[in-house]
This record gives C-alpha cells, structure tokens and sequence, in this order.
C-alpha cells in the first residue's frame, strides 16, 4: 500500500477504533492480501507467531555496506543477545541513579506561566538520557549525531506520493546514509579505544563489546550496524509516549495529584534513585501503562505471512500483510471494563495483570518485543514523576485543543502546548 494511502487509511482507521472495532470483528479483510487483527487474542497471537509473521528488519537504517556481506541469521542473533545484556530490567535497575537526575534537570528547566510547545525539549531531555545510558562517558561526543539521525528518520518516513521502491537512491535515502555515516564514523573510534585501552565500560556499549560464553566475541561490524537503530529508538518512540502522558496529567488533577504524592518520597538527591525508589512509584507506573494503553505511540504494527496459515476465520495466504491494530486491542471491552476510560487504577490490581495474552502490547510480545520496553518504562516513570511533583500542568484556554492528532509512523500529540505552574 503506497505511503500517502496508508497514511489516509491510518486516520480513517483511528476514527473508527475511537466508535469502537466491535463492529469490525476480531480479523477482517482490509483489502485483497492485506487483514487486520483487532482484538487483543488475534494481535497477542500474530505477534508471538514469529515463524508464520515475522518481523521484517527495519528499513530506517539497514547496515551499511560491509566487507563481510550482509548479516546472517545468525550475526542478528548474536547482535540482539549483546544488546538484551545492557537493556534487560536489571541492567536498567542498576542504573536508576543516571536516569533520574536527567529527567529532574529537565523538570527544573521548565519554563513556568508559559505555554510551551513540549515535545521538542522533551525530546532532547529523552535523547540525553538514552544516549547517555547507551554510551556513558561518550554520549557528548554522540549526541549531536543521534540528533542527526532522528532528523534523518523524520525526512524518511515523511508521507510521499510515490511509493519508490527501496533500492532507488531517492534524495530522503541519501540523506539517510550520510547521517548513519557520520554517526558509524564517530562511534568506531571509541569502540576500538574501548577494546584497545581493556576499559569497555559499563553501559551499553560496554555489555555488546563483551564476549558472551555462547557468541564469542561481537565483530566491530556488527556493533556499527546495530546502534543508530536503538539510539534513535531509545528516545524516539518514548518521546510520542511522553506527550499523551503529559496531556494527561494537564487533564486529570486528580491523578497527578496522585502521582505527585508518590514522587514526593523520591530522594532529594535523584543521582541516589535506586530500582527501590522507581519500585515504589506504583500509581506512576499505572499512569503510564494506562495511558500507554489508550495511546499505544507505535499504534499499528505489520507483520507479511510466510506461508499459508488460519487466522480467526481467515485462510492467510503467503505473502498477505496483518497489520495489528494495538490501538484498537487495547480497547477490548472484553479485557477491560470501561474501554475508553482513563483509569489508572485498573493496574493496581490482579484485573489489570499484564499477564493475560493482549491486554498491554505498546512495546509488542513474543520474539520480536521491543528490546528497550525496561528502559522506556523507567524513563517515562522518572520524567512524570519529577514534572508532576514540581508543577501543575494545563492546556492554553480556547475551545480547541492545543495539539493535533498525527497518526502516521505513530500516535502522536504533534505541538503539543502545555503551561506550568509551581505546586509550591
């Protein structure tokens, strides 16, 4: 489906999720060749069904040109196992102390009594934080890099008329490399002074430049290929989370009231935050998951059969498309009561268990799970909980709301304008 299609079907979509999918069923033919699974069974069961619905390598930074040839099975199984070292929940548990402070220097620059358009300093302060925890010591020198490649990515996936195919050098693509280039260019000496000096660091980086007893040592190739993807990942996505968060707070007194009250026995010094703080932030966490329930930023996910297979009442051909509708999975008056309501509470208790197949999907499941879901989850944590223990948060008055929805590449509050003002 061309881009400019898909982005006019996505709005569509969207309206009609928000009437509610129950019309639609739980799989329904979009098309010829292409389905959407709308409930949470058939999206849980497309996304852990790896073999039949794989997840297609992502074409925003595919690895340069290598000596090597393109990375096997294999190189991408040992890429993934050296990073899951650096982002698994107790590698990010141990490492609580460095997020904190960032996400409280933010809260302290807010300007107050201003309507601000938030996104873009929420995402600087998010990209801080993430190139921080992946390269420590060396995120400086990174930073201005990482902040090239999310603009590269912004120019990629910008709607077009055209549909070109993948292998045409168009000018977004070209742009693309360069970028991905000096980001590769920039990231090479520091690996190899790492590997060179013994001193590999504890950070990310650090834990892929390790052997592993299973892999063996990482080549440099494949530490390249893999980082400008997780770097922009690292505060891309969390970034369109971060802004329904927000516009939530701003709507719901109440809740952040809540979460200030819990943010209020975090340490005065956040450097000495540890997992135990971020563990007792209960009502903070519901917050975020529910809100990341109602606006999952990664709405639509999509998934090509490999081989005839069933899907509900379906015979899938190979080839076909699913495209897994979270925003509508996750709105399944069957899983939750009150679908479209916003209620935190329904994660403090067993009702609300992540456990039960489909009922929280914003970082997907299954083999392809999103690797940084330990990492977004305490970072939008942190960062509401230091904004709503420091201020009030409203929209500018007016009839019309100071945003608008954007739905392609993902559910966002594009110009998002909030004020604040001191609790104190």
């Amino acid at each position: 489906m061309p881009e400019s299609s898909f982005a006019a079907w996505s709005r569509d979509r969207l309206a009609l999720a928000r009437r509610g999918a129950d019309e639609c069923g739980d799989v329904w033919q979009l098309e010829p060749g292409v389905y959407v699974a709308a409930t949470a069974g058939p999206c849980e069961e497309v996304l852990c069904r790896a073999q039949d619905f794989p997840k297609a390598p992502s074409p925003l930074f595919p690895p340069l040109k290598r000596s090597s040839g393109a990375p096997t099975p294999e190189e991408r199984a040992r890429a993934h196992a050296a990073r899951m070292r650096g982002l698994r929940a107790q590698a990010v548990g141990a490492r609580i102390g460095e997020i904190a402070p960032e996400a409280a220097r933010f809260a302290d620059q807010w300007p107050e009594g201003q309507d601000v358009e938030i996104l873009p300093p929420v995402r600087h302060a998010l990209a801080e934080i993430g190139v921080r925890y992946l390269f420590s010591e060396d995120a400086p020198t990174l930073l201005p890099f990482a902040s090239q490649l999310f603009l590269a990515r912004e120019v990629l996936v910008r709607p077009s008329r055209w549909d070109w195919p993948r292998w045409i050098p168009t000018p977004a693509r070209r742009f693309r490399t360069r970028q991905q280039v000096a980001f590769t260019d920039a990231l090479q000496p520091i690996v190899r002074r790492r590997r060179s000096s013994g001193r590999l660091g504890d950070d990310m980086l650090g834990q892929m430049l390790r052997p592993s007893s299973r892999y063996g040592l990482l080549p440099e190739e494949a530490v390249l290929d893999t980082l400008p993807g997780i770097t922009v990942a690292t505060f891309e996505t969390p970034t369109r989370a971060a802004g329904w968060i927000l516009l939530h707070l701003a709507q719901h007194p109440q809740a952040a009231g809540r979460v200030a009250a819990e943010a209020a026995l975090l340490p005065a010094d956040p450097a000495a935050t540890t997992s135990t703080h971020l563990g007792g932030l209960q009502y903070t966490q519901a917050l975020v998951r529910e809100v990341l329930r109602l606006h999952p930023p990664s709405w639509l996910l999509t998934r090509r059969a490999t081989r005839q297979t069933q899907l509900a009442d379906y015979t899938i051909d190979a080839g076909s498309t699913v495209l897994v509708c979270l925003y509508t999975a996750h709105r399944d008056a069957r899983e939750h009561s009150e679908p479209d309501q916003f209620q935190p509470e329904r994660w403090l208790d067993d009702s609300g268990s992540q456990a039960k197949p489909g009922v929280f999907l914003p970082f997907g499941t299954g083999p392809h799970g999103c690797e940084g879901a330990a990492l977004a989850m305490a970072m939008l944590t942190l960062l509401t909980a230091h904004i709503a223990r420091r201020y009030h948060l409203s929209e500018p008055p007016g009839p019309e709301p100071g945003y608008q929805v954007t739905t392609f590449e993902g559910l966002a509050t594009a110009g998002l304008r909030l004020r604040a003002t001191s609790r104190s």
